[in-house]
């Protein structure tokens, strides 16, 4: 176990900073007081962070830091926190670290003890739900969509009868694909919401039944403008028993001619359920 306590003497801290998603005046003065104060600060793409750097009169050395070099980088930021440098990591917009780059450097930071300290600000998907008149007691929040047709119906199959409400973040010229996906596998009367644009001049919201969202996107000459957050309404509890019973119904029939392990294997496969819950489900079923 580490604790902050174990912090290396006199070492720097990471600073993982929250940005603008669109509006700069969400840049929080704590942040852009921090952001001028760091040795150097990490971006996932310097040229575009350059431009929010001259917006606020911050001049500081940057570096890359993304998907492709992480792991890279990582030591160099290591190197820096060692010889007691702050650093800072902000990615193109939002909050790092929420699909976007950022645990490989901060799980080895606090692996090795250093500090690392949260400064808050815009979540595209914490903006869309505040705003969404969606349930959010729980909510299970998926990141990107797989690009291509066959694994994002198969995401999607895996989550249908999940009863928190669900959110993705999809890219404009795939939004209207996964609409349409969306409603193939859930229905067309579930309920969606849809953000763009949050905190611009064009913010837009969908809000309806996915069958009649689809049609408005479609008909919507700017509806594939900006990157959207998808927020899906959790399945109802009719849904969700109906799915019991579908697993259960499968896993009796493969039961009778298959051991529990491949019955549950397969089972995951036809269902797109969990191969571990449904291993522990096919004991309980044989045990019966």
């Amino acid at each position: 176990m580490n604790s902050e306590n174990d912090q290396p003497e006199h070492s720097g801290t990471l600073y993982i900073v929250a940005t603008p998603i669109g509006n700069l005046d969400d840049m929080s003065p704590r942040a852009a007081s921090i952001l001028s104060r760091v040795s150097v600060i990490a971006a996932e793409d310097t040229r575009h962070s350059g431009r929010l750097m001259q917006h606020l009169g911050i001049r500081k050395p940057m570096m890359a830091l993304h998907d492709h070099n992480e792991r890279d980088k990582a030591g160099q930021v290591l190197a820096k926190l060692a010889a007691s440098q702050d650093v800072a990591l902000i990615s193109d917009a939002g909050t790092p670290l929420i699909s976007d780059p950022g645990y490989v450097l901060v799980r080895e930071a606090r692996a090795r003890g250093f500090r690392v300290s949260p400064v808050p600000g815009a979540c595209a998907l914490v903006a869309a739900l505040s705003a969404a008149g969606l349930p959010t007691d729980r909510f299970l929040f998926e990141g990107f969509l797989p690009a291509k047709q066959g694994a994002r119906k198969a995401a999607l199959e895996r989550v249908a009868r999940e009863s928190a409400t669900l959110v993705f973040y999809e890219s404009p010229h795939r939004i209207v694909d996964t609409v349409r996906d969306i409603e193939q596998v859930m229905g067309a009367e579930r309920e969606l919401v849809l953000a763009r644009e949050l905190t611009k001049a064009f913010e837009t919201f969908y809000a309806g039944a996915a069958g009649s969202v689809g049609d408005a996107l479609e008909a919507d000459p700017h509806g594939s403008r900006g990157e959207f957050v998808v927020m899906v309404h959790g399945a109802s509890d009719a849904e969700v028993a109906v799915g019991s019973v579908e697993v259960d119904r499968v896993l009796g029939l493969l039961l009778k001619e298959l051991p529990v392990k491949k019955a549950a294997k397969l089972a995951a496969e036809l269902t797109g359920s969990s191969k571990n819950e449904l291993y522990q489900r096919a004991l309980e079923l044989k045990a019966e």
